[in-house]
């Protein structure tokens, strides 16, 4: 007997290894001499696949329902063989329903892929990758520790759609020390040049605790400046559009129906079940998150214990909180008729001072301009106090 079957489940693997660890990054990753598992990654990935098999079992016995998407994260999820992340797919094809346009996402490493991995990654079911391109300028790619070279993107988005990859999507990065506005806007415009489907631009945030964050305390790397990145963010914004890939998220731009579902369901705060160290979940109001280490991980999977390490139960207010944060960061944005009379009288300013769309305004919606993302937190802040 397992749980009431559900609406939509969407589901998140994530892949916690990385050959190199970027200066940037303190994502959940592990580099192989940090692992000390012994072996090569692919013996080390073969039984990880194993116990992400576990779990999906725990996830079956209390989410059945219809999948809609499903997204390969990391850490480097093209490192693995494709046959290991295929297990993952077949798995969940053999468990749930499983939506004839399932969006399949893979992240990947221009450097960890050619045309014939690429290749196997689209017949075990992958259907849209999102390659971390980042710069293309060797000099911010160099302060970035990323170990492609900025050639390989066009490689790479030519073979993904040499073997049938529905959208293409490239990631971007910007306000890294050193970096201009010119630099910035080359990289933008030859992601674009490449007839991608889909970009995404984030902002370099310091955290403590990186490589990045030691360079920058010691001085011998500049704090990204404030007012750069945001005539970084207005740019990406302005060439998108003019290219045909229109905003539809604080951070993201798509030709017409190339938006990452998946994500879109994280913005709606739908159901969605994440696998592996450290990955969240979120079913019905109620969030978890499991082990970080990816050894905790396994063992208690293998053990037929449960790798979770903490869940909450989220209250009517942290809900709405959240409904509101996330809404506000969509083309969507938000009804008017959804705030509360003293939340409108805190915001109308912003309306008036140019950061909320006046038309939209007018049509009974509140929805950021280009200038209004770029303090889309301090609007936030009025709505939730």
């Amino acid at each position: 007997m397992h749980a009431k079957k559900l609406g939509d489940l969407s589901f998140y693997v994530h892949i916690p290894y990385c050959v190199k660890r970027c200066g940037y990054c303190d994502f959940n990753t592990y580099t192989p001499s940090e692992l000390r598992e012994g072996g090569t990654l692919e013996t080390v990935s073969y039984d990880y696949i194993d116990a992400v098999l576990r779990e999906l079992d725990l996830a079956y016995e209390q989410a059945p329902g219809t999948v809609p998407t499903i997204f390969f994260g990391g850490g480097t999820p093209s490192l693995l063989p494709a046959r290991d992340l295929g297990r993952v797919i077949s798995s969940i094809r053999e468990r749930w329903d499983v939506a004839h346009d399932c969006e399949i996402t893979l992240e990947a490493n221009p450097d960890t892929v050619d045309a014939q991995k690429l290749g196997e990654l689209r017949k075990v079911g992958f259907n849209r990758i999102s390659f971390g391109m980042q710069s293309a300028m060797p000099h911010v790619l160099r302060v970035l520790d990323r170990t492609h070279h900025p050639e390989s993107i066009a490689r790479v988005v030519s073979g993904a759609r040499g073997v049938g990859f529905e959208s293409v999507s490239l990631d971007l990065i910007y306000g890294t020390p050193g970096e201009s506005l010119k630099d910035w806007r080359r990289s933008v415009e030859s992601a674009l040049a490449l007839g991608i489907d889909h970009l995404s631009a984030y902002a370099l945030i310091v955290e403590s605790g990186t490589k990045l964050a030691a360079q920058i305390k010691r001085g011998e790397l500049a704090v990204p400046i404030d007012d750069l990145m945001a005539d970084m963010y207005l740019l990406v914004d302005e060439l998108c559009e003019e290219a045909g890939l229109s905003w539809y998220e604080l951070s993201n731009w798509s030709k017409p129906n190339h938006e990452s579902r998946h994500n879109i369901a994280y913005w709606k705060n739908s159901n969605w079940w994440g696998l592996g160290p450290g990955a969240h979940s979120h079913l019905n109001g109620t969030r978890w998150w499991n082990v970080k280490h990816p050894s905790a991980y396994k063992n208690a999977l293998l053990r037929s214990q449960s790798p979770v390490q903490e869940r909450e139960i989220l209250t009517d207010q942290q809900r709405s909180d959240e409904s509101v944060m996330l809404s506000i960061r969509m083309n969507h944005g938000i009804l008017l008729t959804d705030l509360t009379a003293a939340q409108i009288v805190r915001v109308e300013g912003y309306r008036e001072s140019g950061h909320l769309n006046k038309l939209r305004w007018s049509e009974g919606l509140l929805q950021l301009t280009p200038q209004g993302r770029l303090i889309a937190d301090r609007i936030v802040r009025e709505l939730v106090v």
